[in-house]
């Protein structure tokens, strides 16, 4: 009998943050195991539970979410977000220029199919949130990775950006504040970014779920509020900033130069119909959210659950021998390197599994979010503090004996 085989499409496709570390976890929990999940950004997992009006307000109206609703989403809820974007600067943007999703990640893959023709470039940063890469190939393009700083706080290297700029680049994808880092850029980044769009045409895709988690006074600048002559695709949602993962409410922001875009958001406007619509009981929550009380404030002000947990993991690893780690200002991940002097690590893929075998601790190899080499981990900072430091003692004490 023949086989049945997965599209050739899929053969360069990769997930690593649930990739074959993450099946191993999984058997490790069937056989009893207590597994110490860091590799993913989860609030719920860690008691960082939704805002309860949020929760209210869904429960009270899931009547009014038993059918379809426009495909680009409940009025009140794009009205919402086009209150927003007032607040964050990014103006004329109306209601028809906003798009409901199942998450950020649904409206970056549909972004990616009504964009990119076979051999298409789009523009990503080293290190990646590795959605990006996967969706750009996923829709025939190819992703080019630019470098991302680590001397320099991750900030991104405008030098390299330019030159890897052909005449089939289509889109610069910025993450900010970043993931797996925790950059958060400047204004004056952002222009020189905008800037090589302008000259070369590009399209901005500025990815910004974590906007409002900020540390030591940090402040965000949106991409899509600098000018108003490039075409901006902005992305945001409820995963991070109201802890609100598993709602997959996400939503998706086209600014700038929408003149210069009839026909791709046609495109777009066409896929957002044949998924019929995002669903519905999640979108409730859009409206709450944006306009309630902005609990996360409380999180990441000193003295806040995540500042001090941010603080406790930053420093832990810095004291390990061999390991730094550039402070994150934003989003919920330390991204620390191991030098290679002192921890020569060959397969940082095999490192992780052993760790999580030896100390039931899961993390993600840095070249998971391609980057080009092995030295680098990501670290999710949500468990609780005293869960953080014996987490970082066991991380320690297994790097000190660990030898490939």
């Amino acid at each position: 009998m023949q086989n049945y085989y997965k599209s050739a499409k899929l053969d360069n496709v990769c997930y690593e943050i649930r990739g074959v570390v993450m099946r191993e976890a999984r058997r490790l929990e069937e056989e009893g195991h207590r597994v110490l999940k860091l590799n993913i950004g989860n609030p719920a997992a860690f008691e960082l539970d939704v805002p309860e009006e949020i929760q209210q307000d869904v429960i009270y109206n899931m009547q009014q979410a038993q059918g379809y609703v426009e495909s680009k989403g409940l009025f009140s809820a794009r009205k919402a977000v086009m209150h927003y974007c007032q607040q964050r600067g990014i103006e004329k943007v109306d209601i028809d220029d906003i798009f409901l999703g199942n998450g950020v990640s649904e409206l970056i893959v549909m972004t990616m199919q009504a964009m990119l023709n076979t051999g298409d470039e789009v523009l990503i940063p080293a290190p990646d949130y590795p959605l990006w890469t996967a969706a750009v190939t996923l829709s025939s393009g190819k992703p080019v990775h630019y470098r991302c700083d680590e001397e320099q706080n991750w900030f991104p290297d405008i030098d390299d950006i330019r030159k890897k700029i052909t005449n089939r680049t289509r889109a610069i994808v910025l993450i900010n504040p970043n993931n797996p880092t925790g950059a958060v850029y400047s204004q004056e980044l952002l222009e020189q970014v905008i800037e090589l769009a302008r000259q070369h045409n590009l399209i901005v895709l500025s990815d910004e779920i974590y906007d409002k988690i900020l540390y030591d006074s940090t402040q965000h600048v949106s991409t899509a509020s600098l000018a108003d002559d490039v075409l901006f695709f902005t992305y945001n949602g409820l995963s991070k900033n109201y802890r609100a993962a598993g709602y997959r409410s996400g939503w998706m922001i086209i600014s700038g130069a929408k003149h210069r875009a009839k026909d791709l958001l046609e495109g777009i406007d066409m896929l957002s119909n044949m998924r019929l619509c995002a669903n519905v009981p999640a979108q409730l929550a859009i409206q709450t959210a944006l306009g309630g009380y902005q609990s996360i404030n409380d999180l990441v002000a000193p003295g806040g659950r995540l500042y001090e947990q941010r603080e406790t993991a930053w420093r832990m690893l810095n004291d390990i021998p061999g390991v730094s780690c550039v402070k994150p200002q934003g989003a919920l991940y330390l991204f620390p390197r191991l030098d290679p002097k002192i921890h020569p690590v060959v397969n940082d893929e095999k490192l992780v599994l052993d760790l999580l075998l030896q100390e039931k601790i899961l993390l993600v190899q840095g070249s998971a979010f391609n980057v080009d080499d092995k030295q680098h981990l990501r670290v999710v900072f949500l468990p609780r503090k005293d869960t953080l430091e014996d987490a970082m003692l066991r991380l320690g004490n297994f790097l000190s004996k660990y030898r490939q």
